[in-house]
């Protein structure tokens, strides 16, 4: 039977929730046998998309595929399906079929980054700890998210440390240490390696978005500061956590 909480619950494993609402679900998830099926098959889908190789499509190849799907749509559909208009189970099939083609497994780690990157900048959603210290940010980490994430302060390289907070990324709960840069917020993600393959270097919106590896984490840090800064910023939490 499904769960009257199923559309939070579902909000809350699309991390689309704040810090109050995700506990909130997470209550309720330790209690309902629904929704923790309904959050077992989100993970287990999110899972075969991670497991896949991640290639982006020529664009050329992209054209192709489109005008076939053009050409092999029934004719009172073609326009109307392009153009916006389009209804019923068909036009829905070749839409979908044409996102997944294009939206490719690591697409949805970058969407899912951004997403949460700019929910963070909005009210009160950056920090759920807030304090310039390790030894209190990362404490905290420990049953609010999956992994226990570095937290040094780098203030006197200029990226200072300014607390942390509880995210839902990659299908996974993610650990954030936030840091300050002049006026700019550095949000570092890291969640637990699962093996999948990281993207490369992303831009989206004037945000920017590096990706790597260390130990059983994989990193994340988004920002809008200048490129070269965020490299900076990288480096460091690299060679600290590497303990050089």
């Amino acid at each position: 039977m499904e769960c009257d909480q199923s559309l939070k619950t579902a909000a809350y494993l699309d991390g689309e929730l704040d810090a109050g609402q995700a506990l909130e679900a997470e209550q309720h998830l330790a209690g309902c046998p629904a929704c923790r099926a309904l959050k077992e098959q989100h993970e287990t889908l999110r899972s075969a998309f991670g497991a896949l190789p991640y290639h982006r499509a020529p664009s050329s190849l992209r054209r192709k595929f489109a005008q076939k799907l053009v050409r092999e749509s029934p004719p009172f559909r073609r326009n109307g399906f392009w153009l916006g208009a389009g209804s019923g189970a068909g036009a829905t099939a070749l839409a979908a079929a044409l996102a997944f083609f294009l939206l490719w497994p690591g697409d949805f780690l970058v969407n899912d980054l951004f997403e949460a990157h700019q929910r963070s900048l909005i009210g009160n959603h950056l920090i759920d700890v807030a304090s310039s210290d390790r030894h209190t940010v990362k404490p905290w980490f420990a049953g609010h998210a999956d992994v226990s994430p570095p937290a040094v302060n780098f203030a006197a390289q200029g990226y200072t440390l300014v607390g942390g907070r509880a995210d839902y990324v990659n299908g996974t709960r993610a650990a954030v240490v936030v840091y300050r840069h002049g006026a700019h917020v550095i949000n570092l993600y890291s969640w637990a390696d699962r093996g999948q393959a990281l993207p490369r270097a992303r831009a989206r919106n004037g945000y920017r978005m590096l990706f790597w590896k260390e130990g059983d984490l994989d990193f994340a840090a988004v920002s809008d500061t200048a490129p070269e800064e965020l490299d900076a910023f990288a480096a460091l939490v690299k060679k600290a956590g590497s303990g050089e």
